[in-house]
């Protein structure tokens, strides 16, 4: 079918509701798709979904567009395709019930032929809603893409063609092609479809022919096997991509539908692990949430990509998305940059975490979730696993178990050639005895109370405590747990352990068959997982949590000092951010991402960081999510000669501190933790050295330099083209540098951002975790003396942004091309 964009020219307002609206509609505004209307709505520190929602409104709201239908489509089917709205879709024409989805991440798609006006003005309108529905920032509304499919009676069905790959060596390559014809007239009709494939240099590599036959408004699948030869492979260092491209029936009664593909093979053992294409790969991967830092809710194609390449280049070669369905465009760019997928269906079940959250609508509404699911990944090479739920509490009774079978069984059904794996929190199977043994021990319910006006985060296991990681330790081992999750692991492929690498071995030697997954780790001790990941062929990989910092679950990983009486893991308002992440929100590594780098093996030269001075009485309470405060940075607002601590990450035997070209400390490496060493010194402005050594041999050498006052700010626009689409952005990362052009990271300020020509400021932001700014606005302050402008095109032409703050001014242009 034909697919059109329409993310264009909408409008939006609050929904009042048809009794208030008597008394006056709410005001309307224009604005594009996809849009965030939580991010629109502000902040309220009273806000009913407290730190999981970064403490933004809940709402409802309308969004409406009007379309041209002429009179020739009564002949054509015409069809809605939104990725994604959250939540509750109500979608009417003309006023007319059309359809309904309750999930907000999931793909769906509208029949308009019954409701339709031909040769007038149609209107479009989409309800949405989100409340105290996540234990995290969702967004809310239109926050996917949304296209119109237009078709002959006899076409393509909306979910497109299916290719997959099932035979594969050196010499040749089967590639099946699976074409869902849909007869929509009064007639059998027989139809032929030409079928071409591209290779990777779209040069044509194989073509075909099928017949297809179908009844009056019925659905037949005709497949056809075409053989390509000296196939090239998709994988993590060479994503190859193919193009099978479908032409259904001739002339006015022509369909065409297009999928791009990759050629791989997957193999799962305990033995060998997970085998890309022969070869054994250990899965170092990031979770990542939905949102997109500045861009909040609103999934534009160009910040996931961009997403995606930062998250590769910091040396990840796997993405959870976690806990929903991914977005088209995140799958399409792990498929064009190389990076492996855990694409995961829900966070609840039928047990809810959060009183209006998606618990509501699971039992009418899962299979159909699947189906989409599938339909959504099934030709992205990169796509490799699917995950049925994330901590779902009745996993480990014999009705959570049948129901993980079930699911597990519907998923092979739609889809054998990926494997299926549960996202498991054993602790949560044991919850009632726990519940128990701190009664027994005489433990109070308020001995990790959360900060006043934080969210207590009832329910869920991963804000039960401050310092997680040995009393999760100590639960995991419980014997308990092995027979209550049996049959819930037996269901699946590969059991995914979130927190629970005690249970690594006990789970191989209650059954030498099974094969783990760490499906969420804490960052911190990312050397101890990648070890166990190296040395238990049966644990074929980690994931983070998280790769990139997230709106909500305000302060999960915020530095706790020792004279801070908040406690527990939510964080007061204005708290934002989560604070986890080993990328901040605009896309800059953190010190955690840098010690990763070491701990895996990825960096030979050692890192050289520093904690916050001003903290230096007041160390960091115990936190599994959080790393410490450092920066990397030699640059502070002090005195000098105030003491501070200094770190360094380095495979080696010890390391030697050195402040200005003088000796300050030597510290040995992996005391405190792996690949890790710090030592008390003062701080002197000048330079600041690490030197690191093995058996006395010199390492490398890394060193920091002390930033003078800002003299400039510095705006440039990050390399790749920027396209008059719906998909395109331009990134304008924005630094206060000093006279020499070295980074300031000191001496924050407000910066604002004007744009002229054919475009729109889209979002304007840093990465500071607790502010009461708005990334709406034009003017924001910088956070380590960094921001990020977010650039929408909305026409051809030239685009100039000037940024300025205190005095100082800056421009940068770039062109949008058609």
């Amino acid at each position: 079918m034909k697919r059109t964009d329409l993310n264009r020219g909408w409008t939006f307002r609050e929904n009042t509701g048809a009794f208030a609206s008597l008394l006056g509609a709410a005001p309307t505004r224009g604005v594009d798709l996809p849009h965030d209307a939580v991010l629109a709505g502000g902040r309220d520190p009273g806000s009913e979904n407290q730190g999981n929602n970064a403490y933004f409104r809940s709402g409802a709201w309308v969004y409406e567009k009007t379309i041209d239908v002429p009179a020739q489509w009564r002949d054509r089917r015409v069809t809605l395709e939104f990725e994604g709205v959250y939540r509750d879709a109500v979608v009417k024409v003309n006023g007319a019930f059309a359809a309904q989805r309750p999930g907000g991440y999931t793909l769906f798609h509208v029949s308009l032929n019954p409701y339709l006006r031909y040769g007038e003005e149609n209107v479009i309108t989409v309800e949405a809603q989100a409340h105290n529905d996540s234990r995290w920032y969702s967004g809310g509304g239109i926050t996917r893409p949304v296209h119109l499919l237009v078709g002959p009676l006899v076409h393509i069905a909306p979910t497109g063609i299916q290719v997959t790959t099932p035979e594969i060596d050196d010499e040749l390559a089967v590639v099946e092609v699976a074409v869902p014809v849909v007869n929509g007239s009064n007639a059998t009709a027989t139809t032929d479809a030409r079928i071409e494939v591209l290779d990777p240099d779209d040069v044509l590599a194989a073509t075909g022919t099928l017949r297809v036959s179908t009844l009056a408004g019925e659905t037949q699948t005709g497949r056809r096997r075409l053989y390509i030869q000296a196939p090239q492979r998709w994988s993590t260092d060479s994503p190859a991509l193919y193009t099978a491209r479908v032409t259904l029936g001739s002339g006015d009664a022509e369909d065409t539908a297009e999928a791009r593909f990759g050629i791989r093979s997957l193999r799962l053992d305990p033995i060998h692990g997970l085998r890309l294409n022969g070869r054994t790969v250990n899965l170092h991967g990031a979770c990542v949430h939905n949102d997109n830092g500045v861009l909040a809710g609103a999934c534009i194609a160009a910040a996931e990509d961009r997403r995606v390449r930062l998250l590769k280049a910091a040396g990840f070669n796997a993405l959870r998305s976690s806990h929903n369905p991914m977005s088209v465009a995140m799958l399409e760019a792990c498929d064009r940059h190389g990076m492996l997928v855990m694409d995961e269906t829900w966070d609840v079940w039928t047990d809810a975490k959060t009183t209006d959250d998606y618990s509501l609508a699971f039992p009418e509404w899962w299979e159909r979730d699947v189906e989409s699911l599938v339909a959504k990944d099934l030709n992205h090479p990169s796509v490799i696993l699917y995950s049925i739920g994330n901590e779902i509490p009745e996993i480990g009774t014999p009705h959570g178990a049948r129901r993980a079978r079930t699911i597990a069984e519907k998923l092979r059904s739609l889809d054998s050639s990926r494997y299926v794996l549960n996202s498991l929190n054993a602790m949560m199977t044991v919850l009632d005895e726990l519940a128990q043994m701190r009664e027994q021990a005489g433990q109070g319910s308020d001995a990790d109370s959360p900060a006043e006006g934080a969210d207590s985060g009832a329910g869920d296991i991963n804000t039960a405590m401050t310092d997680a990681d040995d009393m999760m330790s100590a639960i995991m081992s419980l014997p308990e747990i092995t027979d209550k999750i049996t049959e819930a692991a037996d269901a699946v492929d590969i059991l995914g352990h979130n927190y629970a690498d005690v249970r690594y071995r006990i789970e191989h030697e209650a059954d030498p068959n099974r094969v783990i997954v760490g499906s969420e780790t804490f960052s911190t001790r990312i050397a101890t997982y990648w070890r166990l990941v190296q040395e238990l062929p049966y644990v074929i990989g980690d994931f983070t949590w998280t790769g990139w910092d997230y709106l909500g679950e305000a302060g999960i990983a915020r530095p706790i000092y020792s004279d801070d009486q908040a406690s527990g893991m939510g964080a007061a308002y204005p708290y934002l951010l989560a604070g986890s992440g080993d990328i901040d929100i605009l896309g800059d590594r953190k010190t955690i991402s840098l010690y990763r780098e070491v701990a895996v093996g990825l960096r030979k030269k050692p890192v050289l960081a520093v904690q916050r001075p001003e903290h230096f009485t007041e160390p960091i309470a115990p936190h599994s999510w959080t790393w410490t405060d450092s920066v990397a940075s030699w640059t502070w607002y002090v005195p000098a000669g105030s003491p501070v601590t200094v770190e360094a990450y380095a495979d080696a035997d010890e390391v030697a501190f050195l402040v200005n070209g003088a000796e300050v400390a030597r510290t040995p490496v992996g005391t405190d933790l792996p690949f890790y060493a710090k030592a008390d010194t003062t701080y002197q402005p000048g330079e600041l050295t690490v030197v690191a050594y093995r058996d006395g041999q010199e390492l490398g050498r890394t060193s920091l330099e002390t930033a003078g006052p800002v003299a400039a700010l510095k705006a440039e626009v990050e390399a790749g083209p920027v396209r008059a689409d719906d998909a395109s952005l331009a990134f304008v990362p924005i630094s206060l540098l000093d006279a020499a052009g070295r980074l300031n990271p000191a001496a924050d300020r407000p910066v604002t951002v004007e744009v002229a020509g054919p475009a729109v400021l889209q979002g304007l932001g840093s990465a500071r975790p607790s502010h009461e700014e708005s990334f709406l606005s034009d003017t924001f302050t910088t956070y380590q003396g960094r921001a990020l402008a977010v650039i929408r095109p909305t026409g051809i032409g030239e685009v100039t942004v000037r940024v300025s703050g205190d005095d100082l001014g800056t421009e940068v242009s770039f062109t949008v091309e058609p």
